[in-house]
């Protein structure tokens, strides 16, 4: 789930002769809850789970509505305007026991730099993984090599290392589970995380 955009989704409002609460699916379309402890210095208990819907906040007991036809008020469609864009994943795929990304990978190196490129201040997250061939110590240096890989990359396309991070985690978050000393090409790739 999106907690920036759950939390900047629930909008409680100062300035309005009520406070009110704003709940929004997430970036992906899942609806979370929220619960509501105090209002104002007074105690409330209320847990609000209905998606777009608003909340009136002040009393022991809220009372939620569909936002309806009307949505968003202004005010609250301009906060949503202003978050960043929803973090991105990219996976690359890497030959057998090479920190070489595969040829179908090199578009998704293209769509990469483009996203990084678009963002403001962007995060990103590069993890490197393996299959199960060769010794769990031989692995765990090969993804973080695979990381090491692609960061370097994308810093010799102009972005800031100190806004990356590469780690490995060899063979212990297999995409696709297998035996040991099993090669497998969907396990043999590199994720990064855009935010």
């Amino acid at each position: 789930m999106s907690w920036p955009r759950l939390a900047a989704a629930c909008l409680l409002l100062g300035g309005c002769a009520t406070s009110s609460l704003v709940l929004l699916p997430d970036d992906e379309g899942h609806q979370g809850q929220v619960a509501v402890l105090e209002t104002d210095g007074k105690p409330t208990e209320a847990v609000i789970s209905q998606g777009n819907s608003r909340t009136k906040l002040g009393d022991p007991t809220p009372s939620t509505q569909p936002l309806g036809n009307k949505g968003l008020k202004a005010q609250e469609a301009a906060l949503l305007t202003s978050l960043p864009p929803p973090a991105k994943s990219f996976v690359l795929y890497f030959d057998l026991g090479t920190v070489t990304p595969t040829p179908e990978s090199q578009a998704v190196l293209t769509a990469l730099r483009a996203e990084i490129a678009s963002r403001t201040g962007p995060q990103v997250e590069v993890t490197g993984h393996t299959d199960t061939v060769g010794s769990e110590a031989d692995n765990d240096r090969l993804s973080q090599q695979r990381a090491e890989e692609v960061l370097n990359w994308l810093a010799s396309q102009g972005f800031d290392r100190s806004l990356m991070s590469a780690t490995g985690r060899g063979e212990r978050e297999l995409k696709q589970p297998t035996m040991d000393n099993i090669s497998n090409a969907a396990n043999r790739r590199v994720e990064v995380i855009v935010r």
